[in-house]
């Protein structure tokens, strides 16, 4: 299966590109995540995950 796989994608031109942008897509959105954890407002935090138990209406 893996051999049947692997020859297909050694046809397309270009394609040793992918599995690096895939990488650089997914830590720019962990880097970026990561960040926003560390430089965010305490005190909003504090308020958004005691909201879903929040009952006012």
């Amino acid at each position: 299966m893996l051999k049947f796989i692997k020859h297909h994608l050694d046809t397309i031109d270009g394609v040793e590109i992918f599995p690096v942008l895939s990488f650089l897509i997914f830590f720019s959105v962990f880097l970026f995540a990561l960040i926003y954890v560390v430089k965010a407002d305490k005190s909003h935090m504090d308020e958004m995950s005691n909201l879903p138990l929040d009952n006012k209406n």
